[in-house]
């Protein structure tokens, strides 16, 4: 195995002072490493000191607005000035407690839905280094907490929650300027999909867009709704819509059948005979079209079990694309649920293969009572050929709280190596590797 280290990103606070949240998303985030070298495991975790941990540390009280968690004003005219501040997005957290990517200039930051909850750290130290501040003007409060992270480029998407769309753009490595690729406007409503992730292909940019959308009205109740920031509106139709990364042009969009996903787990281009591309195919873990998942993570409902498991199953679901000027666009399932497991999410696949035809991806899924399995993460062996020849690496939380590190191999799934940790951790969300310079 490379000598590097593994770092993990998620919730892993969710306390302050005599307050517990509500949901598993709200938590303050909690960095975790394992450093791989010299046939030795050192691991190690810190909380990431984002503005929003600092201050409810500092004040002993929630002081901005999480995921299903918003502060409660004093009084009155405290309760107008948050309303302004939400609009200015001063209110908005910078919890960046979903994922983690290693640019590829060298700098590591962590991430989250909010655009000021991009965070630089230092991979050894797990030091918290500063905000990483965008240079451009394209503004915007929110954006995909997954980006495209590759060692040439960065692209994202930032939904407009104003006039209905998403800009794609791409930043260059060095860089902290983000430059527009093109623009995809909405073809339901009244508002933006959700895109916590999408996927590419080697020449197209691949933007969801789900039925479940963003609620600015949602947004300014003081209590929870069922679907938090967002809303279910099956009436206005699921859609994909597939732009060209050299032109900006839309070259489909196509209506599917409804769905709901976090995570795509990669794209690919069909070619014909001739070497024409005629579809394309983007596979995700999706929760047959059932919004209830996002009220299924409340923390009583994980902290608890009733003999049956609460959360909803998800599907590999394959979208296929034409790109003929069809107006259609199916939804299948990929693999046979019965065969392959329920309730697969948090996907990986051999980094080599992004956008490309593969065969491999590594998923978990837990049916409790039982040892929960975080992200399991494929790290490729050096000078590799074959797309399964590498490492698996989860970390595992057992029924007891205790915990460990799992390695396993990328093709038989045999057991290398664990490391018990000394502690329990939280169940972490996403991961990246970062190679030994």
């Amino acid at each position: 195995m490379q000598k590097g280290t593994y770092l993990r990103n998620g919730p892993g606070l969710w306390h302050i002072g005599n307050y517990n949240f509500r949901h598993l998303f709200d938590g303050y985030a909690t960095l975790v490493k394992l450093h791989f070298e010299n046939g030795r495991l050192v691991a190690g975790h810190r909380q990431i000191e984002s503005e929003a941990y600092k201050a409810a540390k500092k004040n002993k009280k929630l002081c901005f607005r999480e995921f299903s968690e918003v502060p409660k004003p004093d009084n009155f005219l405290a309760y107008i000035g948050d309303l302004a501040k939400l609009f200015s997005g001063a209110s908005l957290t910078d919890n960046a407690n979903t994922g983690v990517v290693n640019l590829g200039d060298g700098r590591v930051v962590c991430l989250t839905e909010t655009q000021k909850g991009s965070i630089i750290i230092d991979p050894e130290t797990l030091d918290t280094l500063g905000k990483f501040q965008y240079s451009d003007s394209l503004g915007g409060l929110i954006h995909s907490a997954h980006p495209i992270v590759t060692d040439t480029e960065f692209l994202t998407l930032l939904p407009d929650l104003l006039k209905p769309g998403y800009l794609v753009v791409r930043m260059e490595p060095g860089s902290n300027e983000r430059k527009v690729i093109g623009r995809v406007d909405c073809r339901g409503g009244p508002a933006p999909g959700w895109v916590h992730s999408f996927p590419v292909t080697e020449h197209y940019v691949i933007v969801p867009e789900m039925p479940l959308r963003y609620c600015a009205k949602n947004l300014l109740k003081a209590e929870p709704t069922p679907l938090y920031k967002f809303e279910w509106h099956p009436e206005s139709k699921g859609f994909m819509h597939v732009m060209c990364k050299a032109s900006g042009k839309i070259a489909a969009s196509v209506e599917v059948p409804l769905y709901v996903t976090f995570h795509f787990i990669n794209a690919y281009e069909e070619k014909d005979e001739e070497g024409r591309v005629t579809a394309v195919i983007a596979d995700c873990c999706e929760h047959n079209a059932d919004t209830t998942i996002l009220e299924k993570l409340r923390l009583q409902n994980l902290q608890s079990f009733m003999g049956m498991d609460v959360l909803p199953d998800a599907r590999v679901g394959r979208f296929i694309i034409p790109l003929d000027g069809s107006p259609y666009g199916k939804l299948e399932a990929a693999l046979d649920p019965d065969e392959h497991g329920k309730g697969m999410d948090m996907c990986s696949i051999n980094p080599k293969y992004l956008g490309k035809k593969y065969r491999y991806a590594y998923a978990c899924g837990a049916q409790r009572p039982c040892a929960v399995p975080s992200e399991p993460f494929f790290v490729a062996r050096p000078g590799a050929t074959e797309e399964d020849d590498g490492v698996v690496i989860s970390m595992i939380s057992e029924k007891n709280g205790d915990g460990y590190a799992l390695l396993l191999d990328g093709s038989t799934f045999e057991e290398i190596a664990r490391a018990k940790f000394p502690y329990g951790l939280p169940y972490g969300l996403h991961g990246c590797w970062v190679p030994k310079k």
